[in-house]
């Protein structure tokens, strides 16, 4: 009774209370060991085998850690008496933690597990019972509050520190396992805060694992047989099956009826993965596109190839035919083709029958059975075999003897000697014949060694010889043939025999080297590439010293980092490592492509870029590298640094490692300051600096992520497309560029700009003055080194001052074309936005002109507009920027060039460092009316905060060298209302460089402007593009008619025209080494050797080389108006055929001409371009030349290459390996039916067309 009256009601009530939650939570706490006990019953085995003290100690730990009684025998039990069977992905992890920690106790480990497990198992309890203690006593409001996140999100990640939910705040340090993590993770989290109304702050931070993390076989193993859509290329096939996107195999019986797949056949396929071998597999094969063409005729047959209406490829070993029926040029067909990828053509004729013949059966005769019949004994004589002159230097003759024996019972007679005229260099001619020789038949004689040919000897060698010889039975003759040494490499030509009823040939072979071959020879013999130094075992210890910050002079700008890590996934880490497949881990590289798809399908792709050049640049770390020390910074020499073997900028990392005693690693990290050839100058810890005496250290190079982590971060938008201000913008393209969008789907905008066009009589009249002048323009001034191309269509004064700025209507440049001048009004206009408007410019038609004036034209007559340019090179946005500033049209303040701030002052032109100053701070050059930038460094305005619709315009030129996930980048800083897009490029020339084979396969090698232009929306039809939405430039202002006909033909439907100065291009039509004059265009054959040395893959062939050398001594060296040597350019496709060419080049004095691979080529002209294929292997077989021949046969590589020369281009390579590939095939039927063909022998089915064109004519 007094307890009732000393406990007021409410404390009975809250006794009671207390009694039944603590019986209620003595329960859960039961409830929750037997769970613990069930979990830890597969680690029980490991800790069993434990000793008695340590399993004490365990015990004692966890008794501490629950600070309550527990059944503790039941527990025991389980412990010792665990099923010895069972592993599960817990205590995988234990054993992997253990082996991390080798250094720690066992029982350490594992009572860390075990903490961790109950902290899991208990934590709901706890945070429920304090939340509902906190919900109904309000004496809690001052107190630390604790939170269980369970699947909560990272939401935004900056360098130390990131928010959960975008409302619990966490550092690096309070992960779990130091784990990075990205934008869109799930983790759960441990939280506190100060109050009801304090900020949520992690204490422990757990990334959620997927099943491949744990495994994989939880995840997969339910979909393991579920049939997914795949769409892609056949990459590899052979009897048994073939690879499609060099992952997913697929057997023979996986086929539909009646297809054969060849590589490169674009398909659809339905395949399953298999967890266990980290593979997939097809089940059903087919052809993703095709259709029946009937009526169509073969245009081009070479060997056992060929191409009908010049759009569709077919091949003889693939090519099902009726029985007995060959295809020949002309014959009119019926195919069945299927969509593939046979470099320039994008269909391949699957079967075939004929429909008409053209009765030119001869061509195939010809390199079947034609030759092979030629060459054998007929009517009882013998023709000797031994008919190779050997090896010859170049000018030096030999003459050997055709034996002839009759061994029939009946005379013969030899009307005529003569050759087929394979060798256009005439190097083998005849002399007379003497009959009854006393040598044997079959010796060759040869009449003297080598040497030079005597002055008369040359009067009596005819290429025809009319003998008129009588041979009786058992009599013998010898026909005299020499060969004067005059063209490089191996040559070849046929010897005729005629006699009465029949004819029998012999072919003869020759090699021709010069002295200066010796001079590249390779130094060492080639060894393959070493590989890589076992990799030791792991540290004990590892210590990392880190460089101070960066000084002023590099730390231009201090921007705040909001971009994420973007990290490569594990997963996929592990997949690409073990060369397993991709789809595994990342199943939306098969899915089509979608919006909802284009995040985890790019983002996919840009890690296996990022993996890819991981590796390559892990290639270049060093061993017991040795540095200089500087007054500042250590030196390092790097070799291979200047060919960009490795690619450093200022500003990259590089570890430094120095193996210590007891197994630690001391690793200091140092920072890229200065880079002079091969010297790299090093920011190091100072300590270090001071200390170091020229110990050797291990070096490792790093792989610079910022470009692709602005990448994911612009990729990042699509998932707003849908709820945020870009959805007007994106949502429209993004589904215009999946093909999904039609042309009555889009919505006309009102024009941003309402003004009147002036008339165009005044314009025209200034163009066609202009014109005239430039036509009368001196031949020799052409020819000078100061010569401005009339491609660019602009002068090039710098002294220019600003210029009155032109009436609304009337355009800056008055030298437009009509094309260029609507694509201007279009662009002004505006009425599709922001539907990308695409400016499609061929080469040398004036595209980056157009954009010039298109920008000039927004800034002057839109005054509420801000433009911003962006290209994928800094070469690329130099020009623009140099046009902008040549232009007298702009003030200086309008203009602003962002340049990377690892790019120094120096590598700019003078002229525009003043436009590069404005740039160098971010937020004050983003407000510049006109903003010029490479499409990476555009992604420092996301770092400055720049709200969506800052620019109202977006000008990306080069687009299609550009990765979509870069082109992205700047198109997020659009205006949402008045946001216009142009897209200039050309879509047949190089596209992105990409280093991963498998990223390239599904599609990051594919720009935006290419995929775009391959929509029903953007293609053209037989009236041509829909003008609102592209504009095609169709005037070449650069190249000579017979240089620009092959390549508008095989790539622009022969829609382009010339509009080039013919005092320019036509300077060198009367060369005299011209095999046809006024047709500026020389194929060089030239069989010569490819060579490797040491362990440099690169391939390099001294014949090729030496005649480069000589085609330059020629031009540049001429006694009458040389060519200056900055008006030569070379392009070799391997860097160690450029080097041997420089090598070469610098002997002669020429080492100002220019020298490289085609990309260094893209966007620039010279007048005159050769070209060196360097690869000459002829024993392959046809699918093996065609792997061999690499990026050579890159239609978009080829274009590139023959489109660079304004008045000469001179083309050198083996046209018996050149001719498997479809575009050197058209190049070398080109120059062949315009004798422009010179060198070596040409290809049998070369010499057949010729005959077949003559008969024609």
């Amino acid at each position: 009774m007094e307890a009732c009256d000393e406990d007021p009601a409410y404390v009975v009530r809250f006794k009671t209370k207390f009694k039944e939650d603590l019986a209620s939570r003595q329960e859960q706490l039961n409830n929750a060991w037997l769970q613990i006990a069930t979990v830890l019953d597969p680690c029980f085995k490991d800790l069993k085998c434990l000793p008695k003290t340590d399993r004490e100690e365990v015990w004692i730990t966890l008794e501490g850690m629950l600070q309550q009684e527990s059944p503790k025998k039941s527990l025991h039990r389980h412990m010792m008496m665990g099923h010895p069977g069972r592993k599960s992905a817990f205590c995988k992890w234990a054993q992997i933690q253990k082996m991390k920690r080798s250094n720690l106790p066992y029982t350490v480990v594992m009572v860390s597990v075990v903490q961790c497990l109950m902290s899991k198992l208990l934590s709901p309890l706890w945070r429920r019972a304090q939340e509902e203690e906190q919900r109904e006593d309000p004496r809690f409001d001052g107190v630390p509050q604790i939170r269980q996140v369970q699947t909560g999100v990272v939401t935004h990640l900056c360098a130390d520190y990131g928010l959960i939910d975008h409302a619990v705040y966490f550092t690096s340090g309070v992960v779990l396992g130091g784990v990075v993590l990205c934008v869109g993770d799930s983790v759960q989290a441990l939280a506190v805060r100060e109050g009801a109304h304090g900020q949520w702050r992690a204490l422990r931070v757990e990334r959620h694992k997927d099943g491949w993390e744990n495994g994989g076989s939880e995840a997969l193993m339910p979909d393991a047989n579920k049939l997914r859509p795949l769409i892609g290329t056949v990459t590899s096939c052979d009897r048994d099956g073939g690879y499609i996107n060099q992952t997913t195999y697929f057997p023979r019986s996986a086929l539909c009826e009646g297809f054969e797949p060849v590589k490169g056949d674009w398909v659809l396929a339905q395949y399953v993965v298999c967890p266990a071998e980290w593979s997939s597999q097809a089940r059903a094969v087919s052809p993703l596109r095709y259709h029946r063409m009937d009526g169509v005729s073969v245009t081009i047959l070479h060997g056992r190839s060929g191409v009908v209406e010049d759009s569709v490829f077919f091949s003889l070993d693939s090519l099902i035919v009726p029985p007995g029926f060959r295809p020949a040029r002309g014959d009119v067909v019926n195919v069945v083709v299927v969509e593939s990828s046979q470099s320039l053509y994008c269909w391949r004729a699957l079967c075939m029958t004929p429909v008409q013949h053209s009765g030119n059966t001869s061509e195939m005769n010809m390199s079947d059975d034609e030759l092979p019949r030629l060459l054998e004994n007929k009517g009882g004589l013998l023709v000797s075999q031994e008919s190779h002159f050997g090896s010859l230097l170049m000018g030096n003759s030999k003459e050997l003897q055709i034996w002839i024996q009759n061994t029939g019972s009946e005379r013969q007679r030899l009307t005529c000697c003569e050759f087929a005229g394979w060798d256009s260099a005439q190097q083998f001619c005849l002399r007379s014949t003497s009959q009854n020789n006393s040598k044997p038949p079959g010796g060759p004689a040869e009449d003297g060694t080598d040497g030079e040919a005597e002055d008369g000897a040359d009067e009596d060698s005819v290429r025809i010889l009319e003998i008129n010889l009588e041979m009786e039975p058992g009599g013998r003759a010898s026909v005299p043939v020499s060969c004067q040494a005059k063209t490089l490499g191996r040559s070849a030509e046929l010897l005729l025999l005629h006699f009465s009823s029949f004819t029998i040939g012999r072919r003869l072979e020759v090699s021709v080297s010069s002295a200066e071959e010796s001079l590249l020879k390779p130094s060492v013999p080639y060894s393959g590439l070493t590989a890589l130094p076992p990799q030791h075992q792991q540290p004990v210890q590892v210590l990392t010293v880190t460089a101070p910050p960066a000084p002023i002079r590099l730390a231009r700008r201090h921007l705040p980092n909001f971009l994420g890590n973007y990290g490569v996934p594990q997963a996929l880490r592990d997949c690409v490592e073990g060369q397993k497949d991709v789809l595994v881990v990342r199943p939306a590289l098969a899915e089509p492509l979608s919006l909802s798809s284009m995040l985890p399908r790019f983002s996919a792709l840009l890690w296996l870029e990022e993996l890819q050049a991981e590796r390559e640049i892990r290639e270049f770390s060093l061993t017991g590298a040795i540095l200089r020390k500087g007054a500042v910074s250590l030196h390092l020499e790097v070799p291979g640094l200047a060919e960009g073997r490795p690619n450093l900028f200022i500003g990259d990392k590089v570890v430094l490692k120095k193996p210590c005693s007891g197994g630690t690693v001391i690793e200091y990290i140092s920072y890229v300051t200065e880079i002079t050839d091969e010297d790299v100058s090093l920011r190091v810890n100072a300590d270090f600096q001071n200390n170091y005496l020229g110990e050797p250290l291990d070096v490792e190079f790093t792989f610079n992520r910022l470009t692709m982590r602005r990448c994911h971060c612009a990729l990042e938008q699509i998932k707003h497309f849908g709820d945020n201000k870009l959805q007007n913008i994106f949502h429209n393209w993004a589904n215009l560029s999946l093909g999904l969008v039609s042309v009555s789907m889009l919505t006309l905008q009102p024009p941003q700009w309402n003004g009147e066009w002036s008339p165009q009589e005044e314009d025209r009249r200034l163009s066609e003055e202009e014109n005239d002048a430039s036509q009368k323009t001196d031949g020799s001034s052409a020819l000078t080194a100061e010569m401005v191309s009339v491609a660019t269509q602009t002068k090039t004064d710098l002294s220019m001052t600003a210029k009155r700025i032109p009436n609304p209507g009337q355009f800056f440049n008055v030298q437009l074309n009509p094309a260029q001048k609507q694509a201007v009004k279009r662009i002004l206009s505006g009425e599709c936005r922001p539907t990308p408007y695409i400016l499609f410019g061929p080469p040398g038609t004036g595209k980056t002109i157009t954009l010039i004036e298109a920008i000039l034209q927004v800034h002057h007559h839109i005054p509420c507009s801000r433009v911003l340019v962006c290209t994928p090179s800094n070469s690329a946005a130099d020009l623009v920027c140099m046009r902008l500033h040549q232009s007298g049209f702009l003030h200086a303040a309008s203009l602003a060039r962002v340049n990377a701030t690892c790019r120094p002052e120096e590598c700019m032109p003078e002229e525009l460092r003043q436009y590069a100053r404005a740039g160098e701070d971010i937020r004050h050059a983003s407000f510049h009316r006109i903003v010029v930038s490479t499409c990476s460094s555009a992604g420092m305005f996301y770092q400055i905060g720049l709200r969506v619709g800052h620019f109202t315009h977006v000008f990306v030129d080069e687009a299609g060298q550009a990765t979509e996930p870069e082109s992205l980048i700047p198109l997020s800083l659009l205006s949402e209302t008045s946001g216009q897009i142009v897209l200039a490029g050309d879509p047949k020339q190089l596209g992105p460089v990409i280093k991963s084979k498998l990223a390239a396969v599904f599609g990051l090698g594919v720009s935006l402007l290419e995929r775009l232009m391959g929509t029903q929306l953007y293609s053209g039809s037989e009236r041509g593009y829909n003008p609102l939405l592209v504009t095609k430039l169709v005037y070449n202002y650069r190249s000579h008619e017979a240089l620009l006909e092959l390549p508008s033909r095989l790539f622009y439907a022969g829609e382009l025209c010339v509009r080039s100065q013919r005092a320019v291009v036509d300077a060198l039509c009367h060369w005299n080494r011209l095999p046809t004059k006024g047709f500026p265009f020389i194929f060089h054959g030239v069989r010569g050797t490819e060579m490797r040395e040491g362990s440099n893959p690169s391939w390099f062939n001294p014949a090729e080389a030496v005649q480069v050398m000589m085609y330059c001594c020629q031009l540049a060296k001429r006694l009458y108006n040389p060519i200056p040597a900055t008006d030569i350019g070379i392009i070799a496709p391997y860097k160690k055929q450029v080097e041997k060419i420089r090598l070469l080049l610098h002997r002669v004095g020429l080492g100002e001409v220019k020298v490289g691979s085609v990309e260094e080529f893209q966007g620039q002209e010279f007048l005159i371009i050769i070209i060196s294929t360097v690869r000459s292997n002829e024993s392959l077989l046809n699918e093996e030349l065609q792997s061999m021949l690499g990026f050579l046969s890159n239609p978009k590589r080829f274009n590139v290459a023959i489109t660079r020369a304004k008045a000469l281009l001179i083309v050198i390579g083996n046209p018996h390996v050149l001719i498997k590939d479809p575009c050197f095939s058209a190049l070398l039927q080109y120059s062949h039916d315009n004798r422009a063909f010179v060198g070596c022998d040409p290809p049998v089915s070369l010499q057949a067309s010729r005959r077949i064109l003559s008969e024609e004519t």
